[in-house]
């Protein structure tokens, strides 16, 4: 079934990806990116719609905007949201934390209202034609805190979010919840872990270590390095986005995870024996000599690790790319990009 789909945050980092994982996949549903285009966007990230066989539509707009929202709805016909549009790097979320709140949680606010009206005749009543309509919120691990040594997040795992951003990400994911407890709006939730690939914002650790790395400053990692994240290659994370479309069921949430825990020192020194070997530095001595250690973030989270048991049982999903082969093929991405600056 062709599917009008208004992809929220389409010119940022997972958004772009995903647009350009689906427009590859058949061709057949209208895609409408509906972005704000802040700094850590860029149209150019969507770079493979054919319009000959995609048809896609770029809409430069913020998700605040309930009138431009309920144009979209209108105008496009809107039976498919996929909510990606969140302000996410918790420094800035320390810095400026007003931006999170409008656009984490208003502007979530106003896509699921915008939905329900447009959607729903009342509550849990679908119009006529709509009965198929989706609504998945995509959203982080960062909400459920931070773990020990041991253990891992899953669906049922306490929210405790630590950070201006994981906070305004907690409240996004309630009010889903509440919209279709309340309602009956047919929302389905994703959280996934550390995304990592092509076209993410430079501001992020993987891309600020290689650029770093490339223009012979230092390396900067917060603290002893000893945080661990679990890391998801981004089309790893397309794919369970499109099975929760699809297969989710309705007001069921989905932890998406790349069962991938690393340390963050070991991240800068893998991409900097990488580099070694695909761009060594002109002194020959390896990159890992520009790695140096800065203050701490406040609040800093230890560890995140998510078990995907159940996306992997009920839906299907598998990560396809380990750290060690998906961090390759990003470096190399990172490397042409910066080169051909």
């Amino acid at each position: 079934m062709k599917r009008s789909i208004l992809i929220t945050g389409g010119a940022g980092f997972i958004g772009s990806n995903y647009i350009n994982y689906i427009a590859k996949q058949d061709g057949r549903d209208r895609l409408i990116n509906l972005d704000k285009l802040t700094y850590a966007a860029e149209l150019s990230n969507v770079e493979l719609v054919d319009s000959s066989e995609t048809e896609y539509h770029f809409v430069q707009g913020d998700i605040c905007n309930y009138e431009l929202v309920e144009e979209i709805f209108t105008k496009h016909e809107i039976d498919t949201v996929i909510h990606f549009a969140a302000e996410s790097h918790v420094d800035n979320s320390i810095e400026n934390p007003r931006a999170f709140i409008d656009t984490n949680i208003v502007g979530t606010y106003v896509l699921l209202q915008v939905a329900y009206k447009y959607w729903m005749s009342e509550p849990n009543r679908l119009k006529s034609g709509l009965e198929n309509a989706r609504f998945v919120h995509i959203s982080t691990d960062e909400v459920y805190g931070s773990l020990g040594e041991e253990g891992f997040f899953t669906e049922n795992t306490a929210y405790a979010p630590n950070s201006p951003y994981s906070a305004s990400k907690a409240s996004a994911d309630m009010l889903a919840r509440s919209y279709f407890h309340t309602y009956g709006l047919p929302v389905v939730t994703t959280n996934c872990s550390n995304n990592y690939g092509p076209r993410q914002h430079d501001e992020k650790l993987i891309p600020t270590i290689i650029r770093k790395a490339l223009t012979e400053e230092q390396i900067p990692i917060y603290g002893d390095g000893k945080n661990i994240r679990d890391w998801l290659f981004v089309e790893d994370h397309c794919r369970g986005i499109e099975l929760a479309l699809h297969k989710g069921t309705l007001g069921e949430t989905y932890v998406i995870g790349g069962n991938n825990e690393r340390e963050n020192l070991y991240i800068a020194n893998k991409i900097c024996e990488i580099l070694d070997t695909l761009r060594p530095r002109e002194n020959a001595i390896s990159y890992k000599d520009l790695i140096t250690y800065v203050t701490d973030r406040p609040g800093h989270d230890f560890r995140y690790a998510i078990d995907a048991s159940k996306i992997e049982n009920d839906l299907g999903w598998k990560a396809l790319e380990n750290f060690e082969s998906g961090i390759e093929k990003t470096v190399r991405w990172y490397l042409e990009k910066y080169t051909n600056r």
